[in-house]
């Protein structure tokens, strides 16, 4: 599994322990209570380096390349999941999967961006950035949970939108927008949860719904780092410094409103164990869908619309952008 930068002193630990662990294996020598010291410092640096990661470190394991997908989720999360394809329009799109399934027994629609786990996967996929027939296709299997009165999960991992000639050609911009113009207006219940890279557009293409939760490690923002910092300073080398200023994280994105929950990660990232990472999201699903129980059609598409209407209306006192 790759390691992080920040992650070298608990990596050197553990093969310290390790290395020491083989060695009172294939010998005559007991280091027993040495190990055990050696493991109660461990668990201190996790505790240390893990409960008190920076901005960047945070964006380091959003960005992970074993990070959990929308299909590793809907894979411990969800039952009898069918895959539909197409927009009948253009094409299907791998960047976004979706489909029907079954949450604790319940008919659900499920839809969610989708990277690669390796390169062939990943160029299949476009690195998780999906062209307008991508959106469509999302749109399409929302209009027919509506249909069908069907709750929506959306699942937001993209750096955002391909940025390139075809998808501009086939109307980017234009397919994000009816999303949200027809998201907005959705009568049925619409959750959102942001697992990786929540980027610009891109996410916010499937990102309008009655909850939006973000894993503890995952981001959510206009643009990247690099970008912001390329245009604030002409320097995208300051990547650090512009994602401090950017307010991207879970923790301050709860704070400034724009999202409901932060769902806790396995220590160390998502990546370090999918199984439960996906029980602390089936803990905010349930927790959420018990919010939603009886509330109307016309209640759904209002508490959406006052909530977007609240985004921004903050206290700059306590919230300082940081940008000189």
């Amino acid at each position: 599994m790759a390691e992080l930068e920040f992650e070298k002193p608990i990596v050197e630990l553990r093969n310290k322990i390790r290395e020491l662990k083989e060695y009172t294996k294939n010998s005559q020598m007991d280091f027993s209570e040495e190990i055990r010291i050696l493991e109660d410092k461990l668990e201190h640096l996790e505790e240390e380096i893990y409960g008190n990661m920076k901005v960047w470190d945070r964006v380091q394991i959003a960005r992970h390349a074993e990070r959990p997908t929308t299909l590793d989720y809907i894979e411990h999360l969800f039952t009898d999941f069918f895959e539909c394809h197409g927009d009948r329009l253009f094409g299907d799109d791998a960047a976004i999967v979706g489909g029907i399934a079954k949450y604790n027994g319940m008919p659900i629609t499920v839809i969610g961006h989708q990277r690669g786990k390796d390169t062939k996967e990943n160029i299949r996929r476009n690195f998780g950035m999906p062209h307008p027939e991508g959106y469509r296709k999302a749109l399409r299997l929302m209009k027919q949970a509506e249909k069908f009165n069907r709750p929506i999960i959306c699942f937001i991992d993209t750096k955002g939108a391909y940025p390139g000639k075809a998808g501009e050609e086939r109307g980017q911009s234009e397919a994000i927008a009816r999303n949200l113009f027809e998201m907005a207006g959705l009568t049925v219940p619409v959750i959102c949860i942001v697992i990786g890279e929540g980027g610009s557009g891109g996410a916010l293409g499937l990102g309008i719904g009655n909850y939006v939760h973000m894993l503890e490690n995952s981001t959510y923002s206009v643009i990247s780092p690099e970008g912001a910092a390329a245009i604030l300073w002409k320097d995208a080398t300051k990547a650090k410094e512009a994602a401090e200023a950017m307010k991207i994280t879970a923790s301050d994105l709860k704070e400034l409103g724009v999202i409901d929950e932060m769902i806790p990660e396995a220590r160390g990232g998502a990546h370090r164990n999918v199984k439960e990472q996906a029980e602390y999201i089936n803990r905010t699903l349930q927790k959420t869908f018990q919010q939603l129980e009886g509330v109307s059609k016309e209640e759904l598409v209002e508490n959406r619309y006052t909530k977007y209407m609240k985004i921004g209306q903050v206290s700059f006192s306590n919230a300082s952008i940081g940008v000189k």
